[in-house]
């Protein structure tokens, strides 16, 4: 298994920190938040796009994925997203990072209206990111919250350059247990978002392991050769403790969760 962890844990902070902090707590990875508050975003030029590969590559670190904003289901015309996904797709061909993340968007479109918007525009960009290396992974969020919502969508679509990001929280707050979840997206998952928090209405992000999510059935369910990526949502929670101090209890509690999943 490798771990990584996102950016969006360390709000504004350079990327040579948030590379070393990963290389110091055992973290082969990063997932880089794609937003202009951060170092690398769509607007960065090419110079900083090669500036942040070299800190990347000098610290061992990957870039594992860039976490874009943009919402495929989303209700309005098609060009502005497309446009927008594209971006992100240049930026994580830069920085040799295989995935983008993406958003459901759908709001209170109906569910037949809101995946026509998602397939349609995944569809158009599947083979764009493809040509690019990169694979586009609509993630298990908002109105497509479920594993089972997010592969319906995907089974349409049905191109290698779209897949699926599995956000455990997510899938737990919409009622569905980690078998169904793994189940559903198992022919096109990506990479798999963990996290830890009190409860279904106390969201605050907490310590891996001290909270509610079922994490070691999660796990336990991840492809051996898979990435899992902590999402600690601090940008939305400025009461939360800070990230750096939890970083190696992190990686462990990962570690030993892998391993209780492989001797069973």
């Amino acid at each position: 298994m490798r771990y990584a962890f996102s950016t969006l844990g360390l709000p504004g902070t350079a990327l040579e920190r948030a590379a070393g902090l990963a290389a110091a707590h055992g973290y082969q990875g990063l997932e880089l938040r794609a937003h202009p508050e951060e170092p690398l975003h769509p607007g960065s030029s090419a110079a900083d796009r090669a500036a942040g590969l070299r800190t990347l590559a000098s610290a061992g670190v990957t870039a594992l994925g860039i976490a874009g904003y943009a919402q495929v289901a989303a209700p309005g015309p098609d060009e502005p997203v497309l446009t927008e996904i594209q971006a992100l797709v240049r930026l994580a061909a830069d920085l040799e990072a295989p995935y983008v993340r993406v958003f459901p968007g759908g709001g209170e479109l109906p569910s037949a209206a809101a995946d026509a918007h998602a397939v349609r525009r995944l569809r158009a960009t599947a083979p764009f990111a493809e040509r690019h290396g990169v694979r586009i992974l609509l993630e298990t969020h908002d109105s497509h919250r479920t594993g089972t919502a997010t592969a319906r969508v995907l089974d349409r679509v049905a191109h290698p350059g779209a897949g699926a990001l599995w956000d455990v929280l997510h899938t737990w707050l919409g009622g569905e247990s980690p078998a169904e979840s793994a189940r559903a997206l198992a022919a096109y998952l990506g990479y798999t978002q963990v996290k830890d928090v009190r409860s279904a209405h106390e969201l605050t992000p907490l310590g891996l392991g001290a909270g509610a999510l079922p994490l070691a059935e999660a796990v336990a369910l991840v492809p051996e050769q898979g990435w899992l990526c902590w999402e600690y949502e601090k940008r939305w929670y400025s009461d939360a403790a800070e990230l750096p101090g939890q970083l190696a209890r992190g990686r462990e509690h990962l570690e030993a969760l892998v391993r209780a999943a492989s001797a069973r």
